[in-house]
């Protein structure tokens, strides 16, 4: 039973016999808390992160001049006093680039590595210095002569979409917009006793991991290049720098031990780094980094999209949800990038935990002159989850009812139609906006569970009591559910490899696909290969992620790397282990199924032999001890067309109670008390996956209070430092923060030892953060209208709001 700190007293057994289904076993050894696998590294400072690479000798590095306006055309590119520059051996524009001048990840040839004729955004890389090192790089790009003629940008989605409708033409869309349609939501709306309309902002994100970008290219013989990456898809870097150079894949291996945070910002964003070093490194035959300082990393990559969700919702007099009509439109920024499949999960989440009878959800992807927006935990799922949780706060306002009560009134239901497979019903309360059924939806038992041990009914009595007699702070507090879809919504993503190699001594090299950003994905994957060996964990050794080793490897992203890796390497050990059992079998003359390993040993029958030896006999009889593994995710499909298929393999629910309290004469609030009730299957490792609940919460609080990115009018991002742009610090975790994971909850889908996915599920739990300022500052005018705060919930939003309250405007 794992304890607030992850501790667990009944780690299982570690008895793994051949005739178990390893995938499904629920006693595995692999329920343990065990420390990240580079945690003292990390402390010690010891951890090689892509700058601490050896540079080999005469390494170059790399600057990019960027772009002073936000949209025009260039008139003048003079780069004479640039090349002339102290240090600096080359100059790199569109021009040189051997192969293609695009790195768009979906294909649609809108994101070039250097803007050739027309500017799109206030930054956009036009040319690259190399030199000696980096300060003359940085110094020589001050020395261009540009000119332009500047043109009207469009900053924000106000200024892309209708001011009284929200919607925008076609031509405004960087790809091809999403329509989610069950039901007759029109019809439904008119029937509706109640209907309610409005508008919601939600705020963007710099991912702000600790390591910035950073990429070497290396350059080898012929057309060979090595490129160290901080990514989260090395099979994509792979493919860019093979297209920009015109070389085969085969020629370009990438290389990523390990990432100083990620968090979807590494997907797509690494690209650009990297095959500009790769470009440089070709041209001068010698090594070049790219390593861009903090400023020009926020300026130049993507973020986390802010949105404007314009919907209706027809109600009944209890509060139960009839039809829901909502526009999500998307700041995308100049090019596609992933804006496509992240609106398009924003309308998969925008139902939340519940049921819609109707609904009819779009999605609107707009092009402006910003950078390009890009994936971010949760992936466009936080934004619509945000919206259906604005939904139930506005008609339990209405209705003047516990907002959690007109959550659990409009939950799914528990019980799967019986009827819905076989006669196709689509009205049972299971089916969500995109047609899927919900099979294993436990959030009411959570919800039910945290408002018993987080007293929540008897403290928002309290509250409300405390509210009335308080005349300048005021508390609020907000229980909130959550449902995410586990899977990528491209369903050729969710496959992954993996390689394994047994050394005569008995140590174990284990490669595969996923990407270590410190989510401790490596030890969960190790932890699984050790237990199908039978072997203690530090026989395993998990090298860097290459694409020689695993090719074709998808992003680690979806909250997916767990689920895909873990099965691949899986497969990988059972093949191997496979041989080493019939060539036990035949050496001890017993039958597989009386063959076990166990405790670094392997036992047949009546004789017990030490793993190592078990390896050293079967090398000596030429046993092959290396083995690819593969895995694929059964039972998803999705039709984009038509807005129906089963695009998620499982959900993973939880459920978050937080207090807060205000000052009504500044707007600044504290966090008092935080309850998080996660379902994450049956957990590999119960420290890892608590501390990916805390910081996934964290993360969401920062989103949604704090985190907030300002572009001028001329399109210049004043947010860029950690001078302007405010992370969470210690001081804003809530004063008391219990964090607990549903020890019953089992995945029923046929998952990696019956796990569930926790990367992403746990930002949104922060939403109970928005929800109790929302009822704080609903206090002042004895809760009789909703705030309908939008984010990021400032202290100024928080004062502006309370203003607004009080005098009714």
């Amino acid at each position: 039973m794992p304890d607030q700190s992850g501790n667990t007293t009944n780690p299982g057994s570690r008895d793994q016999g051949i005739s178990r289904d390893t995938s499904l076993d629920p006693a595995s050894s692999s329920h343990q808390s065990l420390a990240h696998d580079s945690a003292k590294l990390h402390v010690s400072g010891e951890a090689v992160y892509a700058d601490d690479i050896a540079e080999p000798a005469d390494c170059l590095h790399c600057a990019s001049g960027y772009a002073p306006i936000a949209a025009g055309t260039i008139t003048q590119l003079d780069l004479t006093d640039v090349r002339a520059a102290d240090n600096v051996v080359l100059v790199l524009t569109a021009s040189d680039i051997p192969g293609v001048n695009d790195i768009s990840p979906t294909g649609l040839n809108d994101e070039p590595v250097f803007a050739t004729d027309t500017i799109a955004f206030h930054g956009q890389p036009l040319f690259a210095v190399i030199a000696t090192d980096r300060d003359s790089a940085r110094r020589a790009c001050e020395k261009v002569v540009l000119g332009y003629d500047e043109a009207t940008a469009k900053i924000s989605i106000d200024d892309v979409v209708d001011e009284h409708s929200g919607r925008a033409l076609p031509e405004d869309f960087v790809t091809k917009p999403l329509t989610l349609q069950r039901g007759d939501a029109r019809a439904a709306m008119a029937d509706s006793s109640h209907q309610i309309s409005g508008t919601m902002r939600i705020g963007g994100q710099d991912h702000f991991y600790l390591e910035s970008h950073i990429a070497m290219a290396v350059p080898g013989e012929a057309d060979e290049m090595l490129v160290y990456s901080s990514t989260q898809h090395p099979t994509e870097v792979q493919h860019m720098v093979s297209h920009v150079l015109a070389v085969p894949s085969h020629a370009v291996t990438v290389s990523v031990r390990r990432m100083g945070g990620g968090f979807g910002g590494k997907e797509t964003q690494s690209n650009l780094f990297a095959v500009i070093a790769a470009i440089a490194a070709r041209k001068t035959g010698k090594a070049v980094k790219f390593r861009p300082d903090r400023d020009d990393d926020m300026r130049i990559t993507g973020k986390r999209h802010d949105f404007r969700i314009d919907y209706r919702v027809g109600f009944d007099d209890e509060g139960v949800i009839d039809a829901v009509d909502a526009v999500c439109s998307a700041r995308c920024g100049f090019s596609a990038d992933l804006s496509g499949p992240v609106t398009d999960r924003a309308l998969f989440h925008a139902d939340n935990s519940y049921y819609y009878p109707n609904a009819l959800l779009r999605s609107q992807p707009l092009r402006t002159n910003t950078v390009s927006n890009t994936a971010f935990r949760g992936f466009g799922g936080p934004q619509g989850v945000l919206a259906a949780e604005r939904i139930i706060e506005e008609i339990a306002y209405h209705r003047n009812v516990d907002p959690l009560e007109i959550r659990k009134r409009n939950f799914y239901s528990d019980d799967v139609c019986k009827h819905h497979a076989s006669s196709g019903n689509d009205s049972c309360r299971n089916v969500t906006p995109y047609h899927q059924l919900v099979k294993d939806n436990i959030v009411a038992r959570l919800v039910d569970e945290l408002a018993s041990s987080s007293d929540y009914h008897q403290r928002r009595k309290k509250i409300l009591k405390y509210n009335q007699d308080s005349l300048f702070e005021k508390r609020g507090i907000a229980l909130t559910p959550v449902k995410f879809g586990i899977s990528f919504t491209a369903t050729w993503y969710n496959q992954a490899g993996a390689l394994i190699h047994i050394y005569r001594d008995g140590s174990i090299l284990l490669n595969h696909g996923g990407t270590e950003m410190g989510q401790g994905l490596f030890t969960k994957v190790a932890q699984v290969v050790a237990d199908a060996f039978g072997v203690g964990i530090e026989k395993i050794k998990v090298s860097a992620t290459r694409t020689d080793k695993v090719p074709n490897t998808s992003a680690t992203a979806a909250s997916s790397g767990t689920d895909l890796n873990a099965m691949a390497a899986l497969n990988a050990a059972d093949i191997i282990k496979e041989r080493l059992l019939e060539f036990a079998a035949a050496k001890y003359r017993i039958s597989k199924a009386g063959i076990r390993f166990n405790d670094n040993q392997v036992v047949a029958g009546t004789q017990t032999v030490a793993f190592t030896d078990l390896v050293e006999a079967a090398y000596m009889e030429r046993v092959s001890l290396s083995s690819t593994g593969f895995y694929k995710t059964p039972d998803i499909h999705w039709d984009r067309e038509s807005g129906k298929g089963n695009p998620f393999y499982y959900f993973a629910y939880g459920a978050c109670a937080t207090e807060v309290s205000i000052d009504t004469l500044t707007g600044e609030y504290r966090l008092l008390r935080t309850d998080i009730l996660h379902d994450v299957g049956k957990s590999l490792n119960p420290a890892v996956d608590i501390g990916q609940i805390e910081g996934g919460y964290i993360q969401g609080v920062g989103w949604l209070t704090t985190e907030e990115l300002w572009w001028d009018k001329a399109g210049v991002l004043k947010t860029h430092a950690p001078s302007t742009y405010k992370i969470p610090l210690a001081s804003d975790i809530p004063e008391e923060f219990n964090v607990h994971l549903a020890e019953w909850s089992e995945n029923p889908a046929r998952t990696i030892r019956r796990s569930k996915a926790v990367g992403e599920p746990p930002l949104m739990l922060a939403v109970s953060v928005v929800e109790a300022l929302s009822m704080a500052v609903a206090s002042v005018a004895d809760y009789k209208e909703c705030p309908c705060l939008d984010t990021p919930v400032t202290a100024e939003r928080v004062l502006l709001a309370i203003e607004k309250m009080k005098t009714g405007n």
